[in-house]
């Protein structure tokens, strides 16, 4: 080994294991600090919020740590030793430093929560994220959220890609690389304009003849086009294929064809008879909703509380 190498060794290899094991903890240094300033041990854990045979003990573990004497202790109060002066003034600079960096971390905390960055596929950004946005704001009124509505292959790829802190997607399968929750249950469910003739037949229409007929459908990577997909096996080519919820509605109240829509997007609609639910036999067209986010990166700050909201 040369002398160049030798200089970069690490210090706590040279002087016995890491150098935590060698510092007294911040608590000890802030004791010091209060015995040096009060000159009394009692006054020093009255300040600290700790008992005196407490801080009794942890000046006495500190000194044996460090291997010197640090406080006199008499009848009349507690003096620093000239040693104990010496190691005061370091620790005030150490307790000084843990104190900037306590602050600096405090601001890292303060910029991340004034923001909430959520991406979700189109159902869910409509039709539920609204009511949990209100909810969150009169939680935390001075975090400032931006909503990138999209379907859930976009969501996947803007929280992989670092610009969402939290997700929600309609599809069957957690895309890879994200962890999920859960958050409501959904159904799919055939639609259509009263005067189409599917809106008036008695029998339901069957699973083969709803994959043979050209639908209104959304685009492919679509929660709502996967569970569709996945419960046909095979779809006959779109009549239409368009790339929001409310697109897809239009195009179905206007007589164009049937569409498959959420349970959650047409109920207007079929309040005011503007579409008619269409009975299907022998597909199950049930979904799962779910909050996501980047694998082992749990939800912290304003995007946990909005998790939270999503269940109440």
């Amino acid at each position: 080994m040369t002398s160049d190498e030798t200089t970069h060794e690490p210090l706590g290899d040279r002087h016995g294991g890491s150098i935590a094991h060698r510092v007294p903890d911040l608590g000890a240094l802030e004791l010091l600090l209060a015995v040096a300033r009060l000159g009394s041990l009692g006054a020093a854990a009255r300040e600290l919020g700790i008992t005196q045979p407490a801080a009794s003990s942890r000046v006495r573990s500190m000194e044996r740590q460090l291997g010197v004497a640090l406080v006199d202790r008499s009848p009349r109060g507690s003096r620093l030793t000239d040693a104990g002066a010496l190691v005061t003034d370091w620790a005030r600079r150490i307790v000084e430093a843990a104190a900037a960096f306590d602050a600096g971390a405090q601001a890292l905390r303060d910029r991340r929560d004034s923001r909430l960055r959520v991406a979700a596929s189109m159902t869910i950004a409509e039709y539920l994220l609204p009511g949990w946005l209100l909810a969150l704001r009169a939680q935390r009124p001075d975090t400032a959220v931006s909503l990138l509505a999209g379907n859930s292959t976009a969501v996947a790829e803007r929280l992989l890609s670092g610009e969402a802190d939290l997700g929600f997607v309609e599809g069957l399968h957690v895309p890879a690389g994200l962890d999920s929750t859960v958050i409501a249950h959904d159904r799919l469910i055939v639609v259509a304009a009263p005067a189409h003739p599917w809106a008036r037949r008695r029998r339901a229409v069957s699973a083969r003849e709803l994959a043979s007929t050209p639908l209104i459908l959304r685009e492919e990577g679509s929660g709502t086009r996967q569970v569709l997909d996945a419960a046909l096996g095979g779809l006959a080519r779109p009549l239409i294929e368009l790339s929001s919820t409310t697109a897809v509605k239009a195009a179905a109240v206007s007589g164009a064809g049937p569409a498959v829509l959420s349970e959650l997007a047409v109920g207007e609609e079929l309040g005011l008879r503007r579409l008619v639910s269409v009975p299907v036999d022998e597909v199950r067209l049930a979904r799962d909703l779910r909050a996501v986010w980047p694998t082992g990166h749990r939800p912290t700050g304003p995007a946990r509380d909005l998790l939270s909201l999503t269940r109440g």
